[in-house]
Order: C-alpha cells, then sequence, then structure tokens
C-alpha cells in the first residue's frame, strides 16, 4: 500500500512573519515534506495537485475570501477526508471565536495547535495527520479495485447469460424426456399403492374367511341350539364387514352405484346414536347437534351412515385416553362449487384428540394411507369418505392441530324434495360370549373381537379353556400375574407396537419352556423371523382339524424338550 515518501507535500500556508520558512526546515528536519505555499490561489493549487495535508496560521485566512478553499473541501472525493492543522493565537473575543468555529466546520477535518508549540507537539500531530491521510489513499486503492471487479462482474453476467440461455435451450430439449420419466413414475406408484393395499386388505379379508369357513366347520359339530345361533351371527356379522370393506374399495374407485334419495341427516345420523355408541368404547362421548331448520340432502343413506361410522371410529383412533365427538348438522347457503352457486349442508365430525401434521393431513385421503399399526384396516377409510363426497357433489373439508383434534366437515348438495318417511340403517354388531372349557388352557392373543370369539368357540370344542387378550402387552400383563396356560396362540399382526414375532421373543425371553403357535392371514413378512426361533406359523383361514395338530405339535415340543 502507498507510504509517507509516496504522498504529496505538506502545504505550509503562513504568509505572516517567518512561521512558513521555519515550519518547512522544521518538518523537513523530520523526515517530513512540506512546502510554503504564498496566497490561497496558490494553496487551492497546490491542493488540486497534491497535498498530504495542511498546517495552516489562521490569521492567513481571518477576513479572507476563502470560498475557493472551502469550495475544495467540500468536493473531496467519497474516499478523501484532507487533514489541516489550525495554527491559533490565544486571542479569545468572541467574534474571533465565532469565526474560529465557522472555518474549523468549513474545513471539516481540522486539528488545533495553540501558539506557542513545541517541535514535539506540531510533528507528532503532523505524523497522526500522514497516517490518516494514508489509510484515505489505501482506501481509494480499494474502491477502485471494487469498481474494476464490478465491471469484471458485469462481463461474467454477460457471459453466464449466454451460458445460461444455451442451458434453457437444452432443459426444454429434455422436457420430452421428463414427461416420459414422469409417465414411469406414476406406474410405479400405482404399482407401490397395489402393494401397500395387499397387506391390510388380504389380512381382513383373510379375517373374515376365518370366521365364515371355521363357522361353517364348527356348525356341523353342534347340536346346541345357542352355540349354533351364535356361530351364525359370527357368520353373518363376518360377511356383512366383507360386504363394507368392498363398498370401501369401489367407493375409492368411484365405480360403486350410489342410490342417492333424499334424507333428513338429523333423524338419519340420530338413528344411528346406538350403533356409535357400541362402535365407540365407554370413555367416548358423542353429541349430535343439528340446526332445528337443516335442510334435507340428496345421498346414497347407507353409504352416508358408513362415512360417518368411518369419521367416528378414526376419531376415537385419535382419542386413546377417551374424549368427545361432536357430530354437527348446519346450513351453509349459496356456496360456489366450479362456477356454480348451491346451497349446501355442512356435516362435520370434531374430535380432540392428538390431531394430525401437516405432512399427514396432506396425505389423509390418499388410497391405502394409514397411519394404524399393521393389520388395522387397509387405509380405505378415508379415501372411501372422499369417494362418497365426490361422487354426491360435495367436498370435503378438514381442519386439524397436534394435539387440539381434528374436525371433518362434508359439505353435502341441498335436496330440493321433501325427505320420505322410510329410514334404513346399519346392521347392529354383536359378538357372541364366549363358554370356557375345562380342559387344558391356551392364552389367544386376538385383536379382532369377531374371530377371537370363533377361535374361542373351536378351541372350546377341542377341549381348551381360553384366556383371551387383545394385545401383545395385555398378553404380558397376563402372564406376569401368573397365569398358568399350556400354550400361547397369537395373531402376528396386532396394534400397540408390538407385532406377534416381538411378542414370542419376548415370551421365550421370559419363559422359555412355555409353547407359541403363531397365526396370520398375512404371514409371508414375518415367516423368517418366526422359523429362525423354530416357531410355527398356522396361515389363516384353518380348519378345525390343523388348529388341533398346530396346538398339540407346539405342546408335544416342549413335552419332548
Amino acid at each position: 500500500m502507498p507510504s509517507e515518501h509516496r504522498l504529496g507535500p505538506v502545504i505550509v500556508f503562513a504568509p505572516v512573519g517567518r512561521d512558513a520558512a521555519a515550519s518547512v526546515d522544521l518538518l523537513g528536519r523530520s523526515g517530513i515534506s512540506a512546502k510554503a505555499c504564498g496566497d490561497l490561489a496558490g494553496l487551492v493549487e497546490s491542493l488540486r495537485s497534491g497535498a498530504a495535508a495542511v498546517f495552516v496560521a489562521e490569521e492567513a485566512l481571518f477576513g479572507k475570501d476563502a470560498n475557493l478553499l472551502f469550495k475544495w473541501v467540500a468536493e473531496q472525493g467519497p474516499w478523501s477526508d484532507l487533514p489541516f492543522i489550525l495554527l491559533t493565537s490565544r486571542q479569545e473575543q468572541t467574534g474571533i471565536e465565532v469565526w474560529r468555529r465557522s472555518l474549523i466546520s468549513s474545513l471539516r477535518n481540522v486539528a488545533l495547535l495553540e501558539r506557542p508549540v513545541q517541535t514535539l507537539t506540531l510533528v507528532s500531530t503532523m505524523q497522526s495527520a500522514l497516517r490518516a491521510r494514508t489509510r484515505q489513499l489505501e482506501l481509494r486503492v480499494l474502491l477502485e479495485e471494487r469498481e474494476q471487479a464490478a465491471q469484471e462482474l458485469e462481463k461474467q453476467v454477460v457471459l453466464r447469460t449466454k451460458e445460461l440461455e444455451a442451458a434453457n435451450e437444452a432443459l426444454r430439449d429434455q422436457m420430452t424426456v421428463r414427461a416420459h420419466v414422469e409417465e414411469k413414475l406414476r406406474q410405479a406408484q400405482k404399482i407401490e399403492a397395489i402393494g401397500q393395499l395387499t397387506g391390510g386388505v388380504a389380512h381382513d379379508f383373510n379375517n373374515l374367511l376365518m370366521v365364515i369357513s371355521g363357522g361353517l366347520e364348527m356348525l356341523d359339530r353342534q347340536t346346541d341350539p345357542a352355540k349354533r345361533k351364535r356361530l351364525m351371527d359370527g357368520m353373518r356379522q363376518a360377511a356383512e364387514r366383507g360386504s363394507g370393506l368392498t363398498r370401501q374399495l369401489l367407493a375409492f374407485s368411484r365405480r360403486q352405484e350410489l342410490k342417492p334419495q333424499t334424507v333428513d341427516l338429523a333423524r338419519q345420523i340420530g338413528g344411528m346414536r346406538e350403533l356409535l355408541d357400541r362402535s365407540l368404547r365407554g370413555d367416548i362421548l358423542v353429541t349430535l347437534e343439528f340446526s332445528p331448520d337443516l335442510w334435507p340432502v340428496e345421498v346414497d343413506a347407507s353409504e352416508l351412515e358408513l362415512v360417518v361410522l368411518n369419521l367416528a371410529v378414526n376419531a376415537r383412533d385419535a382419542m386413546p385416553k377417551g374424549g368427545t365427538i361432536e357430530i354437527r348438522g348446519e346450513n351453509v347457503p349459496l356456496s360456489h362449487q366450479e362456477g356454480a352457486t348451491r346451497d349446501f349442508v355442512r356435516v362435520s365430525v370434531s374430535d380432540n384428540g392428538t390431531g394430525m401434521t401437516r405432512e399427514v393431513q396432506a396425505r389423509v385421503f390418499e388410497p391405502f394411507f394409514t397411519t394404524k399399526d399393521i393389520g388395522k384396516g387397509s387405509g380405505l377409510g378415508l379415501a372411501q369418505v372422499h369417494g362418497f363426497v365426490q361422487q354426491s357433489g360435495g367436498r370435503i373439508e378438514i381442519e386439524s392441530e397436534v394435539g387440539r383434534g381434528t374436525r371433518i366437515a362434508l359439505l353435502l348438495p341441498r335436496s330440493s324434495k321433501e325427505p320420505g318417511p322410510d329410514e334404513r340403517h346399519l346392521a347392529d354388531m354383536h359378538v357372541a360370549p364366549r363358554r370356557p372349557a375345562s380342559a387344558g388352557s391356551v392364552l389367544l392373543v386376538e385383536d379382532d373381537d369377531e374371530v377371537a370369539a370363533l377361535v374361542s368357540e373351536m378351541l372350546d370344542d377341542l377341549g381348551y379353556q381360553v384366556v383371551r387378550a387383545a394385545t401383545a402387552a395385555a398378553a404380558l400383563g397376563a402372564l406376569a400375574n401368573g397365569r398358568q396356560v399350556d400354550v400361547v396362540f397369537s395373531d402376528i399382526m396386532m396394534p400397540g407396537g408390538m407385532d406377534g414375532v416381538e411378542l414370542a421373543k419376548e415370551i421365550r425371553s421370559r419363559r422359555a419352556e412355555l409353547p407359541i403357535l403363531l397365526t396370520s392371514g398375512y404371514s409371508e413378512a414375518a415367516k423368517q423371523a418366526a422359523e429362525a426361533q423354530g416357531i410355527r406359523i398356522l396361515r389363516k383361514p384353518y380348519q378345525l382339524a390343523e388348529l388341533s395338530e398346530a396346538l398339540s405339535g407346539a405342546i408335544s415340543r416342549r413335552d419332548i424338550n
């Protein structure tokens, strides 16, 4: 960077007496280049030629027209603030003080030295001024370099712009290829969706087939009318569940032919009170609130009830510690849909449960998407709700906040007709009670109530006493209480975070001698893990003889060991 010898000289402006010559001589002996100036015009000319600083006696400017000097000071570049060292007298009259302050303001960068001034003071002050001037010159170099860099950057921008234009042209050429890739991706997503569907649907249908095929076999063995009726009821309910699952699939694909009719929502949904109470837990409170002047709607009545039931069950699952489900109906006049103005009725189902994240809300109506444990449904419930609303000419809204709950609202088009007197409601669900036997004992771990009821009947017929647990945690709790059982018979897919294979591992670590038999309608996923522990898997649906042979084999292996 520039050093002192590259600076211009110090300009000395003291035209009265010998101050100028003495100052130039003094500064020169201290290694500071200096030259005297005789008048204001010469001073300004020297400043234009380049000066490091100015040493000026105040009497040289007092009473003079210094506007030319002040103009040069004001017009300095943004990097420059030339140092002025002003030699003052001891005169302190009011007029002189006012003039002196005005002079200092006009010159800007001013250091004051009062006569008589010592040599060391003058030299030290001048050296400080020169160092400040050096920094200013360095700043000028930096500003010039920045300007050059800006110009170079401008050139680079022009060059890069041309390159980007070429790249954009190449991207446009790739758009056709990208379209083909996206089409292949959509096909891959369809295949993935089918794969997600397989587990849940296979599990649900195999459970239904288990109830029906096992029930038919047991029906031939029973002479007790009460037991035969319980078996028939179980098979009938399984068939109804299978029909419901089929309706969900068809509603999602929008290929089911709906049978719309004019429906009084308050009467139709109000008639579901008993069904809702039985479908939900005892710690769930359901409230129904409908506007007294609620308009009728044009929908398929049975599908509407299935939709409300689906929403209520989802709300129940979102409140593991209990809570309130509120079902409301209200008029929404003059809503716009696809450019048309129509009246709607809003049916909303609200809960105060765990709520949903934004990511879950974005996917909640996707087919086969579920946040429930494996085997607890096919992920078609809300997709069926969405399909039903779309087919009915309405729309669906969702509001949810994590920790605060969820509200799902169905906007159904108003009907201009009056509802008829007929009411149709979903069939009641009823699980037959189990009667314990007295020979041997089985800990049955099965979350599906209907499957558990049938298997209990089959075990009872084989002479086993049955203890049922709905989850792996409940089964471990039963064993921890010292309950004596001869064999554990568990489904693989269960809620609660622990499946049947993990349950078997835990039981082996606690009671290694206890026989374990697993079953599933979708066993391939856990087959290797179970075989690695030497545990047999009985595939659903199974016959009574197969169950008997599997249980006997599991118990006999314990006796051999």
